[in-house]
């Protein structure tokens, strides 16, 4: 399997060619793949392949072996890999995924790629979009979860995937490695959840953690920088133009009059490496 190394402010993942490998079993050994210690190590695999929808299309497979609909570092990853690669020639492309169309913007200095914009799309509150157990049409802004002896107000936030969006004094101080998986599997969830504990620093600015969902604590989540940066901004919190800083660095965040949702930030390529895949399968 040949592949190329590549990570969006620490959110690493494996790009494959997908026509030009044995997808399936790929997917079927992905946590072997992204395991740090015996693997290559990435919190996910991204496979390029050919559209009849768009320009391109992105599958996501989580570093536990599960798919993802859609990620924001990745989909940034993703449009640099295939651009530098000469896969898709545009620099306003367009990108099939689970989660619907993306439209990643290659941003250029001096012939050099310096970030990616992307149009996630647009975000919701509602139960029967993120989803959220209780009546589909109520939106999910005060949801009560009790973990142990902790009890929190978190909001549901449908960002073409699902996330619990957390507000606290302190991100630094909260012990993520035991709370995220609990929030993950909570059963107000059930597809389960991304979760994000966030901070805010002032009205145009958020400090997050996060657990991503399928894949654990990681360095940066695309999708979650957007889905805080709408919960913050519908509690007052913040303005519709937001810094997000997170772990692996800052994204920036703009919101839209019709719940629109813009995120730049930067891509970056590691190495490119070839994996026997009959070696560790």
């Amino acid at each position: 399997m040949n592949f190329t190394k590549m990570h969006g402010l620490g959110n690493d993942f494996i790009v494959v060619k997908g026509l030009e490998e044995d997808i399936q079993t790929i997917i079927k050994n992905a946590k072997k793949i992204c395991d740090r210690h015996f693997g290559v190590g990435a919190d996910g695999i991204l496979l390029v392949l050919p559209s009849d929808a768009a320009d391109i299309k992105m599958r996501i497979i989580n570093s536990d072996g599960s798919e993802a609909p859609m990620c924001g570092n990745g989909v940034r990853c993703f449009a640099s890999f295939v651009y530098k690669k000469g896969i898709v020639a545009k620099k306003n492309m367009t990108v099939e995924t689970i989660a619907g169309i993306q439209r990643p913007e290659i941003i250029m200095k001096d012939d050099i790629v310096t970030a990616i914009k992307v149009d996630i799309g647009t975000y919701s509150f509602l139960n029967q979009d993120i989803p959220v157990e209780g009546e589909p049409d109520k939106e999910a802004k005060n949801l009560e979860i009790k973990i142990d002896e902790n009890l929190f107000e978190a909001t549901g936030v449908d960002m073409g995937n699902p996330h619990c969006v957390i507000f606290t004094d302190d991100v630094e101080k909260v012990p993520l490695e035991k709370w995220g998986p609990k929030i993950e599997n909570y059963p107000l969830f059930p597809l389960k959840t991304n979760v994000e504990f966030v901070q805010v620093i002032s009205k145009d600015h958020l400090k997050m953690r996060v657990w991503e969902r399928g894949c654990g604590i990681t360095m940066a989540c695309g999708t979650g920088a957007c889905a805080v940066a709408a919960a913050a901004f519908e509690k007052g919190f913040t303005g519709k133009q937001v810094k997000v800083t997170l772990p692996g660095g800052d994204l920036f965040i703009e919101l839209t009059d019709d719940k629109r949702v813009y995120m730049t930030g930067p891509a970056q390529e590691v190495f490119e490496g070839h994996l026997e895949l009959e070696k560790i399968c």
